[in-house]
C-alpha cells in the first residue's frame, strides 16, 4: 500500500493549528521573584502569616492559598508559628484579577480569493498572586514573588484548585534561593 502526501493538506494543517499552538502558550502561567541581595536566608526557620493591607479574596480562597503556601514552606523545612509567638518571617500575599482579551483564528483555503475562516474574541482573567517575605527584626522585605494566571473566578472549582496549587509550587520552587 502506498500513502501519498499532499504538501498543501499538511500546509494548511500547520497554518490551522498554529494559532491553537500559541492561544495555549498565552495560557501558560508565569513567575517572576525577586530577593534582597545579601539576604542569608539560611538562618530562617520560622514564619508567621501577616496582614498586607489589602482586600482578599472570599474566605474559602484565602484558607485555599494560605494551606497551599503552608504546605510549600513546611516541605521546605520552615515552621509556622502563632501570630504571638516570635518568628524569623512575616509572609503575606495579595491578589489581583484583571480581565484581557484573548482571539482565537481558525481559516483553511488555498491563496488569494478562495477559502474561509474565522474570529472569536473572549475575555480570559489573568489572576496574579504577589507573595511577599519580610524579616520579623527590622520588618525588611527580603524575597517576593509573583505568579500570572494563577487565580480565576472560573466555575470549575476542582480546576481552580488545581491551577493555583500549580501556581503556588511554580512560585515556590525558587524560594529560598539557593547561595551561590
Amino acid at each position: 500500500m502506498r500513502i501519498r502526501i499532499n504538501k498543501n493538506a499538511s500546509h494548511t494543517a500547520a497554518i490551522c493549528l498554529a494559532p491553537l499552538f500559541f492561544c495555549a502558550l498565552g495560557l501558560a502561567q508565569d513567575v517572576t521573584y525577586n530577593a534582597l541581595p545579601g539576604t542569608d536566608f539560611a538562618s530562617f526557620h520560622t514564619y508567621q502569616w501577616a496582614d498586607c493591607g489589602n482586600a482578599h479574596p472570599s474566605g474559602i480562597l484565602d484558607a485555599e492559598i494560605k494551606q497551599d503556601i503552608d504546605t510549600v514552606l513546611s516541605g521546605k523545612g520552615f515552621t509556622k508559628v502563632a501570630p504571638e509567638t516570635k518568628s524569623d518571617l512575616l509572609i503575606c500575599y495579595q491578589v489581583a484579577v484583571q480581565k484581557e482579551q484573548q482571539w482565537n483564528a481558525w481559516g483553511m483555503g488555498r491563496g488569494f480569493g478562495g477559502g474561509m475562516g474565522q474570529a472569536t474574541s473572549s475575555t480570559i482573567n489573568n489572576g496574579t498572586l504577589v507573595f511577599d517575605v519580610y524579616t520579623m527584626a527590622d520588618k525588611q522585605q527580603v524575597w517576593q514573588g509573583r505568579a500570572t494566571k494563577t487565580i480565576s473566578p472560573s466555575g470549575n472549582e476542582q480546576k481552580n484548585q488545581k491551577n493555583l496549587q500549580k501556581g503556588i509550587d511554580k512560585l515556590l520552587k525558587n524560594f529560598p534561593p539557593q547561595v551561590k
